[in-house]
């Protein structure tokens, strides 16, 4: 029987979703495998730029509805995506817990760096109330999504988000963080336990709202040793995915615990994520490993989209014969860097579905 047959028939039992990338989460394999790409809406896209310059601020730009939705729906519309993943950012929630946070032009997230004296004010009682508009936004992408086209929400993992807190920006050594976390564990601890609750608390508002997916951004895992790795990104990550899912057991979470390594499999194993989304320094023998225990995402590098031509073409084929095969989602390694032309974008997209020029 060919694969569309054989898809059809399982649609028809009821035993797998009809969306093809809610298929692939749930287990089953889809070729040409389904294709989304992280960072997918935003500053490459001349049609962002048009947007941007109507809100004053990039976090205006997230809490307001009707932009917001434009922005996630223009790639979808653009290059025929698998799926829509939400226009936000990860530290709304830092912003919704009382913390001041600010966007600088050229260097990225600015916030008051946390101290211990400053844990008893964090509020996590009306964080959903806070972020009202990104649940709106939601619903009003789910009106504008074709039926094929799947809804991904997304946070911000509780040691990345820790990390921005404590050091007030991004692209350093992460070492005021790794201070705190080894000198007061702690307080360190219990900065972890508020982000646990507020970012299950967001995630289960996100699929209130119409996420029918959601992915754990924890971009910057890769700088702790194996113990703060199991302690920090492990644990909290297990605890989330359990308080999710205890409402909505059905929803599949993608965990990216950037530049994890071997670790990878552990965080598969111990996490209860249904997927894993991989860097672009995951060795494909390791992908493969870890697509058997479950299904994988990614994992070409974005530079290589920005490159193009034959490049690109080795890459997206290379990554489609390891792992093609199996439960796979076609993704990059990490966001889309702002310097890539769309139209790599779209010869992407026909290369993974099989549509490029011979």
């Amino acid at each position: 029987m060919d694969n569309a047959k054989s898809n059809a028939n399982i649609e028809d039992r009821g035993a797998m979703p009809a969306k093809r990338l809610l298929r692939v989460l749930a287990g089953g394999s889809v070729a040409p495998p389904p294709v989304w790409l992280m960072r997918q809406a935003g500053r490459y896209l001349p049609e962002y730029r048009a947007l941007r310059s109507k809100a004053k601020t990039f976090l205006d730009l997230c809490f307001s509805p009707d932009l917001a939705a434009e922005i996630t729906l223009q790639p979808v519309r653009r290059f025929d995506l698998d799926a829509a993943i939400l226009f936000s950012d990860i530290l709304v929630v830092p912003y919704a817990l009382g913390r001041r946070v600010g966007f600088v032009e050229g260097e990225g997230p600015k916030l008051d760096p946390i101290q211990p004296t400053d844990l008893g004010k964090l509020n996590g009682d009306g964080v959903c109330t806070r972020l009202a508009p990104v649940f709106e936004t939601i619903r009003s992408v789910r009106r504008g999504l074709p039926a094929s086209t799947a809804l991904i929400g997304f946070a911000g993992a509780p040691w990345t988000v820790a990390t921005y807190m404590i050091e007030g920006r991004s692209g350093n050594d992460f070492s005021a963080s790794k201070s705190f976390a080894l000198a007061d564990a702690k307080n360190f601890a219990k900065l972890i336990e508020v982000l646990v609750e507020a970012t299950s608390d967001y995630l289960t508002a996100q699929i209130d709202a119409g996420a029918e997916a959601l992915q754990l951004f924890d971009s910057w895992a890769g700088v702790l040793g194996e113990p703060e790795f199991r302690r920090w990104v492990i644990e909290p990550t297990r605890s989330i995915v359990a308080r999710v899912k205890k409402k909505n057991p059905d929803v599949p979470i993608i965990g990216f615990p950037r530049g994890a390594g071997m670790l990878y499999a552990d965080y598969a194993r111990e996490t209860g994520v249904n997927a894993l989304s991989l860097d672009p320094g995951v060795p494909l023998v390791l992908a493969r490993a870890l697509q058997a225990r479950l299904p994988v995402q990614g994992n070409l590098d974005p530079q290589i989209l920005v490159a193009g031509g034959d490049a690109m073409r080795r890459g997206v084929e290379t990554i489609l014969a390891a792992l093609g095969e199996g439960p796979f989602v076609f993704n990059l390694g990490h966001g889309i860097v702002p310097e890539t032309p769309p139209e790599h974008v779209a010869e992407l997209v026909r290369i993974v579905r099989g549509a490029a020029a011979a």
